[in-house]
């Protein structure tokens, strides 16, 4: 993961070292020397993770991206499915990586079109050697969701845009399926 610093990361990461600074002040300031290893521990603990969490929500509102124009077509020769957009950096700040992720769902699953068969299968003593309960072998494990995630622009700049073009194997068992897609700015 690529992640650009702007001033506000600067920011949170000197306040962040004041912070610890100051603990170690204060830990050597203590008449007790048994308590400075636990608060300098602590401090930095606390500082740490702060920090980080200061860091990813100056990235989250910071660095914006939006996705248009997004289209999938299916290549029927190759079973492969084809989404193309548009990514734009809507912020002010540059954006290191922005990630596509989509998801299809199996609408069978999603719509309540389902048989009981389909989520719940009676197990017994054949299944522990691959066998279902009717005798036949166990068929292999088909997910009734796919995610998948790629990077499509790198180093945007505010205002920029770029095109991108993302391919995967398509599940031939999947018959109508939703598609959800987002896009992360890192």
């Amino acid at each position: 993961m690529i992640t650009l610093f702007n001033y506000w990361h600067y920011l949170v990461i000197a306040l962040m070292t004041v912070t610890i600074v100051a603990g170690v002040v204060y830990a050597f300031k203590q008449e007790n020397r048994s308590f400075i290893l636990p608060i300098v521990f602590t401090i930095m603990i606390i500082s740490v993770m702060l920090g980080g969490i200061g860091v990813a929500v100056v990235d989250k509102y910071t660095k914006v991206a939006k996705l248009y124009k997004l289209e999938n077509k299916r290549n029927l020769s190759t079973e492969q499915i084809i989404y193309s957009g548009i990514v734009k950096n809507e912020g002010k700040f540059e954006i290191g990586e922005v990630t596509f992720e989509i998801k299809l769902v199996n609408k069978g699953h999603v719509s309540g079109n389902v048989k009981g068969g389909s989520f719940y299968s009676p197990t017994g003593f054949m299944s522990f050697f691959g066998f279902k309960a009717d005798g036949s072998s166990r068929k292999e494990n088909r997910p009734q969701q796919i995610v998948h995630k790629f990077v499509v622009a790198k180093n945007l700049r505010p205002g920029e845009s770029q095109d991108f073009r993302v391919y995967f194997d398509y599940p031939p068992y999947f018959s109508g399926v939703s598609h959800f897609s987002k896009v992360y700015a890192h």
